[in-house]
């Protein structure tokens, strides 16, 4: 795929990070892995649509949805700047989160997420 163009299945950025997914599993990198399976699972539940709780409520009881994706919506389509923020967003909470680690006398988890912070912000690049 060329640089910064974008096929069917996602963005560039997606693309990135699960061809690194696939990297750090052949490479029995787990720490990478998880945060990179965290980090796409974040961007795909970003695309989940809110469901209003009272869909069903006037429904005749023939009418529910019922059954495995009875009551399935369309997912929101994310454009390439929003998978960035999204993902910076995640970089940042892991820098936070450190900090009050590392304030809490907890350097070891700290740096773990500090890790964690430094894969993610290399696809931010």
């Amino acid at each position: 795929m060329v640089a910064g163009m974008v096929n069917a299945t996602g963005s560039a950025l997606r693309e990135r990070l699960r061809a690194g997914l696939t990297e750090a599993m052949r490479g029995r990198d787990r720490a990478t892995a998880g945060v990179l399976r965290v980090a796409l699972g974040v961007l795909q539940n970003a695309e989940a649509v809110e469901r209003d709780a009272d869909a069903d409520r006037n429904l005749a009881i023939g009418r529910i949805p019922v059954g495995a994706g009875a009551a399935e919506a369309p997912r929101r389509q994310l454009t390439e700047a929003e998978d960035i923020a999204l993902l910076a967003a995640e970089v940042a909470e892991r820098e936070a989160a450190a900090e009050q680690y590392e304030q809490a006398g907890q350097s070891t988890r700290a740096e773990q997420l500090r890790v964690e912070a430094r894969v993610l912000a290399a696809y931010l690049d």
